[in-house]
This record gives C-alpha cells, structure tokens and sequence, in this order.
C-alpha cells in the first residue's frame, strides 16, 4: 500500500496496515502531550513525522494532504500545527515575519534560510558559538534564541 493509499484510507476511518510508519508513534506522541488523536491530527501527524527532520509550512503540508487525499481545510492544517507546537512537538520559526516554517526537530539548532528558492535547513550545532547572551530585563528570563542566517546567490 503507498502512502497516499494509507492516509486515504486513515482519513475515511478505516485503519490500514502500514509497515514501516510511525503510525503508532504518532499516536503515542499526541497522547503523550494531551491531544485527542482525531483522524485529521492522525493523518497530519503522520504527513509530518513520517518522513524524518524537515521544514515545511502550513501551504506546504495542506499541499501534501490534498495529494494524499485527505479532507482537510488549511485552516485545520493550521489549526492542528499550532496545537502541536503549543504541545512542544513542533518548533515554529518564523522567517521575515510573512513566513512561518513549522520544523520537526525541537532541539536547540539554528537555521539557514536560502532566499533564493525559501528552503530552510539545520545549521549544525557545531558551526555556531554564541559569545555572550544578552543582558534581559529584571523579571523575564530567555526562553529560546532563534537564528536564522540568510543566504542568497553571490551576485
């Protein structure tokens, strides 16, 4: 069965054998933060996790479940990322303030951005020292540094 197949099948209530999905672990991991595993966030959940560390954005994804045939809107794509980034499953990193990527891996990394074609990409961890933190104001704390380093063609 291919994967369109499957999340079809998903998104229509019929559970279909799947070798080699993390159907199960996306199960386990919306239990695991307090979400209900409805067959939308299923079947999202098993489009985003299914395929390794990437990057997409909401378009991105609504895309990918309109080609796997699952009847979602982008708002319920929308929706359903916000919760699993308000659940800590997902890391929103937002590029110019018009474009926000949701990233499955939420340990600390920063990221290039390449202009050129709007990919975003892991910088390893290695590559990049912060000298010092900046100095925050009495009563906050820093929660996260999120950098994006863009790149362009040399010109």
């Amino acid at each position: 069965m291919d994967d369109a197949t499957a999340v079809a099948e998903i998104s229509h209530g019929r559970q279909p054998a799947l070798t080699g999905c993390p159907w199960h672990d996306v199960n386990e991991m919306l239990q695991s933060v307090g979400l209900r595993p409805t067959r939308q966030r299923m079947a999202l959940g098993w489009l985003l996790f299914g395929k390794g560390a990437r990057h997409l954005t909401a378009e991105m994804l609504y895309e990918e479940a309109t080609m796997a045939k699952v009847p979602v809107s982008l708002a319920t794509v929308y929706n359903t990322l916000n919760q699993l980034t308000d659940a800590g499953l997902l890391r929103q990193v937002s590029v110019d303030g018009t474009k926000t990527y949701f990233d499955t891996n939420v340990t600390t990394h920063h990221h290039y951005y390449f202009e050129n074609n709007h990919e975003l990409v892991d910088i390893p961890n290695q590559n990049l020292v912060l000298a010092k933190m900046p100095d925050v104001p009495e009563g906050f704390e820093i929660s996260r540094i999120d950098m994006v380093v863009r790149l362009r063609k040399k010109r």
